[in-house]
């Protein structure tokens, strides 16, 4: 029983050899690091190691499974995207990233950089590879406007030690990589991504519902009313809100019901407006 179980976990190790060992190990390296300078070469390791293998033949076939980093791509093929982080001393969190991209002669193999330090109204910007909002990326939900495809991107990103967010992120291409889209509305405006700040000793759901076609998270709300806003004071209250895309944007539902199929009531699905 043994010789079988041994066999299937070296599988994914034969598709690119040395390259994948040294990738893990780099990997392992970042959280295993005591210091902000070990984890700045171990992840200087994983930019040249995964690089190599981006660079290669094998960029599109290449499997990831078994790799500790987060991987998304969607089922066009359009691109592969991976991101990684690396948390600091003083509790703040850094990001890092590729993006590969199929065009017209090959592929595009980009870098992302975290410039989040830099952007003092993530809401209200769109982005580029160059001055990205770091996050990692764990979902991508391709919706279309018009004749283009936009890519949906739900991400994790840890602040510090009081702060985590999760973000709903869009990637589009036109031609160039753009992160950011006006698909979020927020009053008599809209935002070009949607930030959740929450404590970063809770735990938040933001997740993709193929059922119903929708995003669905958690609805914050502040622990005690005098820290609304505060995000050391949001947490989820138990119930969630639903983000249906509508041509252009995704429209959200307040308090859908989530529970097992035996006791859900059907979401109401908003309209298409003419």
């Amino acid at each position: 029983m043994i010789k079988p179980i041994l066999f299937s976990l070296l599988l994914p190790y034969a598709a690119f050899g040395q390259g994948y060992a040294d990738l893990v190990g780099s990997l392992k390296a970042i959280g295993d690091a005591g210091s902000d300078d070990a984890r700045d070469s171990a992840s200087a390791m994983v930019k040249q190691q995964l690089g190599t293998i981006l660079e290669s033949d094998s960029a599109w076939t290449a499997s990831f499974k078994g790799v500790p980093i987060s991987h998304v791509e969607p089922t066009d093929g359009a691109f592969r995207l991976f991101t990684w982080n690396l948390r600091q001393v003083d509790g703040s969190f850094r990001y890092e990233g590729f993006l590969l991209v199929r065009n017209k002669h090959g592929q595009d193999l980009v870098e992302l950089r975290d410039m989040t330090d830099h952007i003092t109204s993530p809401a209200s910007v769109q982005l580029s590879p160059e001055n990205w909002y770091g996050a990692l990326y764990y979902e991508v939900i391709p919706v279309t406007r018009g004749a283009k495809t936009w890519y949906t991107l739900l991400g994790w990103k840890g602040v510090s030690d009081i702060e985590t967010q999760k973000v709903v992120e869009v990637l589009s291409f036109a031609p160039t990589a753009k992160f950011g889209a006006a698909a979020f509305p927020d009053g008599r405006k809209r935002s070009m991504r949607k930030l959740f700040a929450y404590s970063a000793q809770g735990k938040m759901t933001l997740k993709w519902d193929a059922a119903h076609l929708s995003i669905v998270a958690d609805h914050l709300a502040p622990t005690d009313p005098a820290f609304a806003g505060n995000p050391a004071f949001m947490a989820p209250d138990m119930t969630y809100d639903a983000y249906f895309w509508d041509k252009d944007h995704w429209e959200m539902q307040r308090d859908v019901d989530v529970r097992g199929p035996d006791k859900q009531k059907p979401f109401k699905v908003p309209k298409p407006k003419p």
